[in-house]
Order: C-alpha cells, then sequence, then structure tokens
C-alpha cells in the first residue's frame, strides 16, 4: 500500500473566530462558540468547531453506530452485526458521534416511542462531548420510511412504470416529512442504477434500464425528499447494477464508454439539477478499482468536475470490504486510508475502519490529518445545514414537542405516547395508491379486460396462484414487513395489506370468487394443479396471480442477494399457467413481481396479462381497479419482459450487433418491449411538422405533432421520443431515449406536442473519451414504446464536431396545448 495518503487541498480558517468551547453537560440549550452562530456561513461554522477539535473528536463525526430504539422508550441499544465488534458508547461518546444508524429500521417499535427515544438519545450525545453535537440519524426510505407503522408505497421499478416525476416527487416529500417528523435526518435513497441484466436480485429496487428515464424520476425523488429538509442519498455510485451474470456484489465487467454513457448518466443529471447533498459508493470494483477506494470517481468526476459539494458516505461496511473483498488493503487502517483519501467522508454502518485502524495509520504517519479535516469539514457543514449546531437546537422532533410539555419527555409520558403518532395517514394511503394506480401496466389484452362489475360481470371467478391470497405479495425486500418484520414473528404487520383475494371481492362484489393456491412461490410441487385446474374449469374466468417473494440474501426469489439463473417464472410456476392454460377457461395473469418473467405460452395465448412490480400497500386494490376499468390502466414498462428465459442479458439499450441476427440461433428480442403499456382506448398520432430540421451541432431540432384519443374512454399515452443515429464513429444503441411526456386524454380529445431538441442530446463519448457532437443525419423517433414508433422525424446536424462536457442541455422541452377541436 502506498503511504503518506493526502489529496486534501487546503482548508479556511473562520477569520476572526474564537474556540470557545462548550462544558460538557446535559444541558444542550448551553452552546456557545462561533459554531452555534447562525449569523456565519455554515463553511465558516464548521471551520472554526474544527480549529477547536482533538484528532480524535473529528474521527467520531466520521463514524456512525447501528442502533435500535427502545420500545420503552428509553436510549437506543448498539446493534450487534456479524461484521463488527461491540460497541462501547460510554467510551465513544465523549468525543462525539457522527450518525446514528437505522434507529427506527432495526427493530419494531412503536414511532411515538421509537420518536422518543431517539430523542433521548440524542440529548445524551449532545451533553457527552464538549461542543454538543448531536449525531444525524439515518434511515432507509426505498418504497417508504422503513420502520414499523411506515406507509409501504410501491418499489422504485413501479416509480419507473409511472413515466411520472412529478408524482413521485410528491411521494418522495411525504416519506421525507414522515422520517423528519420522527426526527431522522438522512434517506439512503434513490437507487441509480440502471438496470443491465434482469437477474440481478435489485432489479426491483432500480427504476428502469433506461439511463434517462432513472435520472429523471430519481432527480424528482431527490428534490421531495430534500424538499421535507431529509439529506437524499444517491446511491450505489457507480456500476452495481452492471456486475457479471446479474449476481450481487459481484466483478463488473465494462468499458469506460459504457460506464459514461449508460451508468453515470442519471447520477450526474440529480447531481447538477436535485440539490442532493449526499451519495453512497458502490460496493463493486470496475476494471480492479473497487468504488470505495476510487479517487477519480468519488473526487475528480463527482466533486471536481461535477461540482458535488455534499457527503459520500459508504456502503454499509465497504469500507472494510477493500480489506476483506476486493484485496486491496492489507489492514483495516490501510482500508479506511485508501477510502478516506479517494473522498469517502463518513463510514457507516458503525465504527469498523474509521475508528481506531484510522487513528493508528495517522499516528503511524500513514494517512495525512488534512484528509480528516476535509472529510469533517463536509459532515460539520451539513450538520449546520440541518439545524444541529444551532444554539436553540433541541433533541425533539416536532410529533414530540406538543406532547411532551415545555420540560421535555418524562418517564410517565412515554407509555402515553404509544399509539399517538401515525405514520400510515389515509392521505399517505390515497397518495400510495395513485402511484401503483399509474405503475400497473397492460401488457396483453384480446379484449376480455376491463372486467363488468355489474350486469355482465363473471358469475364464477377463479383466483388462483401463490400471490392470490397472500398480504405481503405488494411488498419489496426493502419494506419494513418483509426487511425486518420476518426477523420478529408474531409481530402485526403495522400497516393494512388487502390480499388480491380481497380486493377484487371489492371490486366485484356480484361475482363469486374461489381460491386456489395451485403452487408455492419457488417450491417444486404440483400437488396443488388438479383443485386449481377444477376450479377454473368451473368459472367463467381465471385471474391467475404469479410473482415473487421478496427477500434478502436467499429467502425471496427477488431482492438483495436473490439473484435469478435465468429468468423463467420461480418454482413451478410456468406449468401452473400451462396446466391453467389447457382449460379453456379465460385467464388473465397478474403479476406481482420484483423482476421481468418470461411468461410462455401466455405471451399469444393469455386473455390478457397485467404487470406490476411490488405496488405497495394499495397495489392489490390498483390491480382490482385496473381489472374493473374503474382506473384506466396507465403504465408503462420500465424494463422489458423477456420472450424467452435465458435471453440475458439483454436491454433494449443494445447495438446493431445485439440484435436478433442470422448468425446465432438466440434471439434477445424480448416479448413486450421497455415502455410499453397497453390501454382501454386507442390513440391516432399525426400532423407531424418538422418546423427546424437542420441544426449546427451547437442548435436545436423543433417539431409538433398531435395525438388524439380516438376510442371511447379515457385515457394516457406517453409520448416517448427515440433518437436514432445510423452513422457515427463508435457504435450506438440502436436508439435511447431523450424525452417523453404523459398525455391524459377524454374521449375525443387532442393534444398538439410541440419538442425542441438541442443538439447536445445526440452527444456521446467519443473515441478519445470525450463526450462529442458529430455532425450527420439523424432520426427522431416518436414512439409508444422503443418498438412501437409512430412518426419519425428525419433531421441532420451540421457543422464541425464540437466538444461539450458537463454543462451541456440534458432535457429538451416539450409543451404540450389541449385542442378544442374534438372532431
Amino acid at each position: 500500500m502506498t503511504a503518506n495518503i493526502d489529496n486534501a487541498g487546503p482548508r479556511k480558517a473562520a477569520a476572526g473566530t474564537t474556540a470557545s468551547v462548550a462544558p460538557a453537560s446535559g444541558d444542550t440549550g448551553r452552546r456557545t462558540g462561533p459554531w452555534h452562530d447562525p449569523a456565519l456561513t455554515p463553511e465558516a461554522r464548521a471551520d472554526a468547531l474544527i480549529d477547536a477539535m482533538t484528532l480524535q473528536e473529528k474521527l467520531s463525526q466520521l463514524v456512525g453506530v447501528w442502533v435500535g430504539a427502545s420500545d420503552e422508550g428509553g436510549e437506543v441499544a448498539p446493534f450487534q452485526h456479524d461484521m463488527e465488534e461491540a460497541v462501547d458508547l460510554d467510551e465513544l461518546l465523549p468525543h462525539g458521534l457522527g450518525q446514528l444508524t437505522r434507529p427506527f429500521g432495526t427493530a419494531p417499535v412503536d414511532p411515538a416511542v421509537g420518536a422518543l427515544s431517539l430523542s433521548r438519545t440524542q440529548e445524551r450525545i449532545a451533553g457527552a462531548n464538549r461542543f454538543g453535537i448531536p449525531a444525524l440519524a439515518h434511515e432507509e426510505c426505498l418504497a417508504g420510511f422503513a420502520t414499523w407503522g411506515a406507509t409501504a408505497y410501491p418499489v422504485p421499478l413501479s416509480w419507473g412504470a409511472t413515466f411520472h416525476p412529478e408524482l413521485i416527487r410528491e411521494m418522495a416529500a411525504a416519506i421525507g416529512r414522515d422520517m423528519r417528523s420522527v426526527g431522522v435526518h438522512q434517506g439512503l435513497a434513490p437507487v441509480l442504477d440502471v438496470v443491465r441484466d434482469a437477474r440481478w436480485g435489485r432489479v426491483e429496487e432500480t427504476i428502469g434500464e433506461d439511463p434517462y428515464l432513472v435520472g429523471t424520476v430519481a432527480t424528482a425523488y431527490v428534490r421531495g425528499l430534500e424538499s421535507a429538509g431529509v439529506v437524499a442519498t444517491l446511491k450505489h455510485f457507480a456500476g452495481y447494477s452492471a456486475s457479471r451474470a446479474g449476481r450481487n456484489l459481484a466483478p463488473v465487467g465494462m468499458g469506460a464508454r459504457e460506464r459514461a454513457d449508460i451508468i453515470l448518466t442519471p447520477f450526474e443529471m440529480a447531481v447538477r439539477e436535485s440539490g442532493v447533498r449526499s451519495v453512497m459508493h458502490a460496493y463493486t470494483d470496475t476494471d480492479g478499482i473497487p468504488s470505495a477506494a476510487d479517487g477519480q470517481l468519488l473526487t475528480g468526476l463527482l466533486r471536481d468536475t461535477w461540482g458535488f459539494d455534499g457527503t459520500v458516505v459508504a456502503d454499509y461496511f465497504g469500507i472494510a470490504f477493500l480489506k476483506t473483498l476486493h484485496g486491496v488493503a492489507g489492514t483495516f487502517g490501510e482500508a479506511a486510508g485508501a477510502a478516506l483519501g479517494a473522498g469517502v467522508d463518513v463510514e457507516l454502518p458503525t465504527v469498523k475502519t474509521f475508528g481506531g485502524p484510522l487513528a493508528d495509520a495517522l499516528a503511524q504517519g500513514l494517512v495525512s490529518e488534512t484528509l480528516v479535516d476535509r472529510a469533517v469539514r463536509r459532515v460539520l457543514v451539513q450538520k449546520v445545514q440541518l439545524g444541529l449546531l444551532d444554539a436553540d437546537w433541541r433533541p425533539e422532533p416536532v410529533v414530540l414537542a406538543a406532547a411532551a410539555g415545555p420540560d421535555g419527555p418524562t418517564e410517565g409520558n412515554s407509555r402515553a405516547l404509544r399509539g399517538t403518532v401515525r405514520l400510515d395517514t389515509d392521505e399517505n394511503r390515497a397518495l400510495a395508491r395513485r402511484v401503483a394506480e399509474q405503475a400497473v401496466v397492460l401488457l396483453r389484452n384480446d379484449g376480455t379486460l376491463p372486467l363488468a362489475v355489474d350486469a355482465g360481470a363473471p358469475a364464477r371467478i377463479a383466483l388462483v396462484g401463490p400471490n392470490a391470497d397472500t398480504p405481503t405479495a405488494v411488498l419489496g425486500c426493502y419494506a419494513f414487513p418483509v426487511h425486518v418484520g420476518g426477523q420478529h414473528p408474531g409481530t402485526p404487520l403495522g400497516i393494512d395489506l388487502p390480499t388480491l383475494r380481497e380486493a377484487c371481492a371489492a371490486e366485484f362484489p356480484r361475482s363469486e370468487i374461489v381460491t386456489a393456491r395451485g403452487a408455492d412461490i419457488d417450491g417444486t410441487s404440483t400437488d396443488g394443479f388438479g383443485e386449481a385446474v377444477e376450479l377454473a374449469r368451473g368459472a367463467d374466468l381465471v385471474i391467475l396471480a404469479l410473482g415473487d417473494r421478496a427477500g434478502l440474501f436467499g429467502r425471496g426469489t427477488s431482492g438483495e442477494g436473490c439473484d435469478a439463473e435465468d429468468l423463467a417464472l420461480p418454482g413451478v410456476q410456468q406449468q401452473l399457467l400451462d396446466a391453467l392454460l389447457d382449460t379453456g377457461t379465460p385467464v388473465v395473469v397478474t403479476l406481482l413481481a420484483g423482476r421481468p418473467y418470461a411468461l410462455g405460452r401466455a405471451v399469444d395465448e393469455a386473455a390478457a396479462i397485467v404487470q406490476s412490480f411490488f405496488p405497495g400497500e394499495e397495489g392489490t386494490t390498483a390491480i382490482a381497479s385496473v381489472l374493473s376499468g374503474r382506473t384506466a390502466p396507465s403504465g408503462r414498462l420500465p424494463v422489458g419482459v423477456p420472450r424467452h428465459p435465458g435471453s440475458q442479458p439483454s436491454t433494449y439499450l443494445a447495438a446493431r450487433l445485439g440484435h436478433a441476427s442470422d448468425v446465432s440461433s438466440v434471439d434477445p428480442a424480448p416479448a413486450f418491449a421497455f415502455g410499453h403499456g397497453l390501454t382501454y382506448t386507442a390513440f391516432a398520432w399525426g400532423d407531424l411538422v418538422v418546423e427546424c430540421g437542420r441544426a449546427t451541432t451547437e442548435g436545436e431540432f423543433t417539431f409538433s405533432c398531435t395525438v388524439r384519443n380516438t376510442g371511447a374512454r379515457e385515457g394516457t399515452e406517453v409520448v416517448q421520443v427515440y433518437l436514432h443515429d445510423p452513422v457515427a464513429s463508435v457504435v450506438q444503441p440502436v436508439q435511447r431515449l431523450i424525452g417523453y411526456v404523459r398525455l391524459e386524454l377524454g374521449p375525443g380529445q387532442a393534444a398538439r406536442v410541440r419538442a425542441t431538441v438541442p443538439a447536445d442530446l445526440a452527444s456521446f463519448t467519443g473515441r478519445d473519451g470525450h463526450r462529442i457532437v458529430e455532425p450527420g443525419d439523424l432520426e427522431l423517433r416518436l414512439s409508444a414504446s422503443c418498438d412501437e414508433p409512430r412518426l419519425t422525424a428525419r433531421v441532420t446536424l451540421t457543422g464541425p464536431v464540437r466538444t461539450v462536457d458537463h454543462t451541456r442541455r440534458l432535457h429538451m422541452s416539450i409543451a404540450t396545448e389541449l385542442l378544442t377541436d374534438t372532431a
């Protein structure tokens, strides 16, 4: 290992400040010193504090402790993991503490009592150190605040299916408000990994297979979370989803061009446009360089080029992995020095390398203290921004301020607080339902859907399948009842999770609904087929509920560490599907899953196919409402659905050699392509006008078209614009998404869509590694999916090759006008 790691720049001292240190005291209201002065900038306050701190006090701000809130309202208790040593808070806290890891998300706890427990802990932390600095508390929020009793929203893959960033921003703001109300400061979301291989278990956590869709939706999520005062965290930076064979935490094999044009694009957009304040490094190594030790990535690109000025936090135990998994460090001290030098500021989830091992490396002169100062400055600036260093800071969060009274929470009122805080309000559930409804994708329909609910309703519906009557079938692996609740059998779910059987019974009150499981999610037994087939033969319609069971590290068929060998339905579900198709009764296949699966004969023989990606607590209600037509289907596929289970990895972002050819027996074409989704109406596209079809490599194109609802029902069309570059100096995907817009139109209504496309959107990484815009002919394909072009604008770029950088334009502008003529 290289000694004397030091690539930190000089730190500005706060001018005219005096290091007056507050006494160690439980009285957190007694705060003196310039770091508590709101008239100074956050940077000046941080610098003044750093000048007064000892090295150990600085190091303590760079680590977290994994804790669990007390269900009795007492202080949190350290949580032990098999990758960490026991933490002695009495020894640690006099020096301070940077973060508290998942006080709410470690074990079931009543939200109000958990807030009280966190409040008391924060009071102890602030009172134990010389400067009265509390910890920053972080939680998971990938599909809602991951704590007991909080709303379980649809997973990110469903966010992508909505093609509706503003709705996701609204959802994230609600999640952030709930987190902030109980004292949480940082959320470990969103995931900006672009799907490269759908066998990867964490596909459910991603937004989709297209970098532009991922970037726009993730940026909206960040804006929502940050609007509530919660620090959002981009993850996993970068390349985690491109692991070989779709295996979790496997090496990543990709070139610099794929990394720049596919993997990094959504991160760049979010950093530039969202106001994000934290980034989490990825576990993986790319071309032999682990992300946690990649200074060109974490400092050179992220900070020096893109201008990010927040904190970089470690993925859990990721710094220690430099020694234990990657083998680029011989000791934990070397691992700490490598990560700190690369630009990692905070070790999560607990003290492993940035504690004693880093202190030893500093004492031996192997790491420079300027690197510590650089990291702690970023941490303290963020704490200032969050109000944690203000003189009037108090440990009680919003939900306790009124209930606790002027003297703060007491032993006597902890029991009275239980049940007083609702994190699953009616407003939250309504929002979760809207997201779920807009995320349901209708893949196929022979006219069977929508189903009548009154006269003409099916007399007898056979609701069959392993997800027909399972409450948790709507939840992803980071939803609290799955992520943590499964380790606490007997504990109530904390939220209402209507099953698909219950939702269909409510939606179709005139139909008799009979159910059979048929098979388990990943079981091998076919013993239940007979009952399922018998019910199907005696029914007017079969609704077949297939899909996944979310879990962690092999305990599910989808989720972190639950990777798949191929994209066949788990267990014997395909055989069950085929057996029901053989009955001749119309079969509506309904999927509650974390990834897309090949569906065999159903692609051509099912009466309908309804795809949902773990749609959250209101998901079954949303699905039932789409089946009845009460909700018009409007979701679009954020990932393609394969025709064959073994033709992976494959995404629509393939070059010509990645498509079907006469020289290979494998056809990777999907059954249903990225962007696909049917409605209960029809749309006509026309009147294309290319107002500006020639532009320089610095210019822009303008076109317009009309989209009309020609059916008898209201519906949503998603206009997707793809760019096709026929001839380029390096191989390009056949097409890629550069913009989209949702149009909600009533029967006979039409909208005029006008778009301006900057030449910057035609840029790509050239042969010399620089991003360029080349002259030449292009096609702008106005499409209903990547496989369904409706109109094509042929345009031409002129002039010299132009080099662009991170200041380039990232979006086309789209304006829509509802036309009054409905003829």
